[in-house]
């Protein structure tokens, strides 16, 4: 059996975790608690030298980690990556994206507020600013779409579903991306995600 030692705050967390229930694929949850510098002890280090969750083991002892590595990885072969050659591309430039554009805003504002205790004055208004690009965009390239990619979801919308349905937890307020919310729907009844 798979292991993964994750954080159920972290999206990046249940990223993992919604892919692998989604394809059936069973996991030996091992929680890890970033607040507790629980990433920091000896024995995850031997691990993850990164001291970053998630963290997938295989069954022969080697480690993965990166959180859409890890999805790639649970979900070779399936119709979470397109067929086609140009979508499983576009599939692929969502995930790089949603690691360098969105998550580094939407994310960490959302921490900060949530779980520091950060008052608005003390948190540079920089994501703000940078988490309503993100989401702007988002609003342009769904469009008319259902999707991210292609006709069905993807690694991309859950990639990008994890952080995003929590932005409000960061300060964001999704009213004025009726597009994202309705896509937010969408992704979370297709994995079986409660609101």
């Amino acid at each position: 059996m798979l292991t993964v030692y994750g954080d159920d705050k972290s999206g990046n967390c249940l990223k993992v975790a919604w892919v692998a229930a989604h394809l059936g694929i069973p996991l030996d949850w091992r929680a890890v608690d970033i607040l507790k510098g629980e990433t920091r002890t000896p024995d995850f280090l031997a691990l993850n030298p990164d001291r970053r969750v998630p963290t997938l083991v295989l069954e022969d002892g080697r480690t993965l980690s990166e959180s859409n590595a890890i999805i790639g990885y649970l979900a070779r072969g399936s119709a979470l990556i397109p067929a086609d050659d140009f979508a499983r591309a576009k599939m692929r430039q969502w995930l790089f994206w949603e690691q360098y554009s969105h998550e580094p805003y939407i994310a960490v504002r959302r921490f900060q507020r949530l779980y520091l205790g950060r008052p608005e004055d003390e948190i540079d208004p920089k994501l703000a600013e940078r988490g309503h690009a993100a989401l702007g965009l988002m609003e342009g390239a769904l469009g008319s779409r259902d999707v991210l990619v292609g006709e069905a979801i993807s690694l991309a919308d859950v990639a990008l579903v994890a952080y995003t349905r929590l932005a409000h937890e960061g300060g964001f307020d999704l009213a004025s991306y009726p597009g994202v919310r309705a896509w937010i729907g969408r992704v979370e009844a297709a994995l079986g995600i409660e609101a």
